[in-house]
């Protein structure tokens, strides 16, 4: 079976633009590079990945990029402008000179406001994403699906895929809301999913019991055809491990035909990110 990772980062703390990285991350609060996660890719048989943004500044992606043009396992990065700048096209026919370069995800989950993401000053951007045939990864909780929707159904043809399975809130138990919404958004419109993070969310060695449901649904609204693995490495490492977390996805995957379980780890992602 070949395996692309759709979901794994790289940072350096001394860059000094990871504001959410803090020493009381003690797991995280480290250097992890191409050298850390190429070991951990080899023993768990997984061969390439997709390297995603953990900051939202234009350096990081692209330190990314110069990580990605000397790593033979990345085969595309996901990065970062700032959406709200006259400088955000600039920055994106910047970026795309480099083949590895695939699309953008802003960091929703940290702006307050729910609705931004429809603020009519964007529009240029997502037109821009739409006739390059970028990508926009949705990094968004349960509280922000309904301005995604609205924005999926504004920007039909805007390649989007929804991070950690919007971060249902698996540890508090099931939620209502999360269920409908995904629903929705599977139903009428053309996103994909990421089955990443959700071991995370699920608290500390969690159970595949307790994951289970999700992923369940995930595959009922979303299919197999609109579902990839991701690791979330290395902020799986705070209650999981890379090989852990792959193998409770496999044995949850593992009733689909070969052909489906080839979509969801590797094939969705190469098509997605036009790898």
């Amino acid at each position: 079976m070949f395996r692309i990772d759709s979901h794994q980062h790289f940072w350096q703390l001394s860059r000094g633009d990871y504001d959410w990285l803090t020493p009381e991350l003690a797991l995280l609060y480290k250097d992890f590079l191409p050298s850390d996660l190429s070991p951990v890719l080899e023993e768990c048989d997984v061969n390439n990945t997709i390297l995603v943004q953990a900051a939202p500044t234009v350096e990081e992606t692209e330190f990314m990029l110069k990580l990605a043009d000397n790593t033979d396992f990345i085969l595309g990065v996901v990065g970062w402008v700032d959406m709200e700048s006259d400088k955000a096209i600039s920055q994106l026919e910047s970026f795309s000179q480099n083949p590895l370069f695939k699309g953008i995800r802003p960091m929703l989950q940290d702006i307050e406001d729910v609705n931004w993401m429809l603020k009519p000053e964007l529009a240029s951007v997502f037109e821009y994403l739409i006739d390059k045939g970028l990508t926009f990864d949705a990094l968004v909780l349960p509280k922000h699906l309904d301005a995604l929707y609205l924005l999926l159904k504004k920007y039909s043809d805007l390649k989007v895929v929804i991070d950690h399975g919007a971060k249902p809130p698996i540890e508090k138990g099931l939620s209502q809301e999360w269920f409908e919404k995904m629903s929705l958004i599977a139903s009428e419109t053309r996103a994909y999913c990421k089955l990443s993070g959700l071991v995370t969310e699920a608290g500390h060695n969690p159970h595949l019991d307790r994951i289970a449901p999700y992923i369940e649904y995930l595959l009922i609204c979303f299919g197999p055809e609109r579902l990839m693995w991701g690791s979330d490495w290395p902020v799986v490492n705070l209650s999981s491990s890379y090989q852990f977390w792959l193998n409770q996805a496999e044995e949850l995957i593992a009733p689909l035909s070969k052909n489906e379980q080839q979509l969801i780890l590797a094939d969705n992602a190469k098509n997605f990110y036009q790898l």
